[in-house]
């Protein structure tokens, strides 16, 4: 499984190239954007569950995080998970998801830290659909870009079905439906996703939510979560966030914690 991934060098080619594509597109739109003033910021995160929204047109969303994980004795650091989303047209969003390092607290297991594999996608909107519903569909991939130990080696695609419904002015149910195809090992592992949350809107810019998460693997024990979170609005264009999740199977982690922050701005 071990086996060299990219070098730095290369990796940080491959991510200017990126940028430098999104800028491209991003120029002829710019002008044809709203006031940056009258969007309210709306992320994918602190829940498992992406949104079912795009990013508004010609905005840049940076959506950023820290997360400890423990399980069965080993605790993980993962940062800064991320995540830069660009709204390309009306329901059209550009995503790529900068490498996460991961950290690895010694406890004599000999377990290794350094940085994950990097990923490009694209978001389409489907809704808002009849009865306050709303759909969208998330498709990216993953590329071998990591540390060693740390990478999956392989060009790794997924794709996930955000959805929502609003019930009330206050209480909104959501999830997603996703599928992915992880190498493990030097095969795939086909592996599906169901989530659903019900979120409380406590104040305008206050919400807290509550999420069950799943995985069920081709291979290897079903991982469950039961997840809860929270998210408050600094500004219209500012978000912090804060949540914490318990395993409820025996292949899924003992527990997490995370934090995070977010922003979106509008280039002129």
């Amino acid at each position: 499984m071990i086996s060299h991934g990219l070098p730095y060098s290369r990796l940080a080619h491959i991510t200017s190239t990126l940028f430098a594509l999104i800028s491209l597109g991003a120029a002829p739109l710019l002008c044809q954007t709203l006031p940056g003033s009258e969007i309210v910021i709306s992320t994918d995160r602190p829940s498992v569950a992406n949104s079912s929204v795009v990013v508004p047109q010609g905005g840049l969303q940076f959506e950023n995080g820290l997360l400890v994980t423990h399980t069965q004795g080993q605790f993980v650091l993962d940062l800064p998970e991320t995540s830069v989303r660009y709204g390309l047209l009306d329901k059209t969003e550009l995503r790529f998801t900068v490498p996460d390092y991961f950290y690895n607290v010694p406890n004599g297991t000999g377990a290794t830290s350094g940085f994950g594999d990097i990923a490009i996608g694209v978001k389409q909107q489907l809704g808002p659909l009849p009865g306050s519903f709303g759909l969208s569909v998330i498709f990216f991939l993953s590329l071998p870009s990591g540390a060693n130990a740390i990478s999956s080696h392989g060009y790794d695609p997924a794709l996930q079905l955000p959805w929502s419904r609003k019930l009330s002015d206050h209480w909104t149910l959501a999830g997603q439906v996703a599928f992915y195809w992880p190498t493990q090992a030097g095969k795939r592992n086909f592996t599906g996703e169901t989530t659903f949350y019900l979120d409380r809107q406590l104040t305008k810019p206050w919400d807290a939510f509550v999420e069950y998460a799943g995985d069920f693997p081709e291979r290897g024990g079903a991982r469950q979560l039961l997840h809860f979170g929270t998210a408050y609005k600094l500004a219209r264009h500012h978000q912090i966030d804060f949540h914490v999740a318990v395993g409820l199977s025996r292949a899924a982690p003992d527990s997490f914690v995370g934090f995070g922050y977010s922003f979106v701005f509008f280039p002129k």
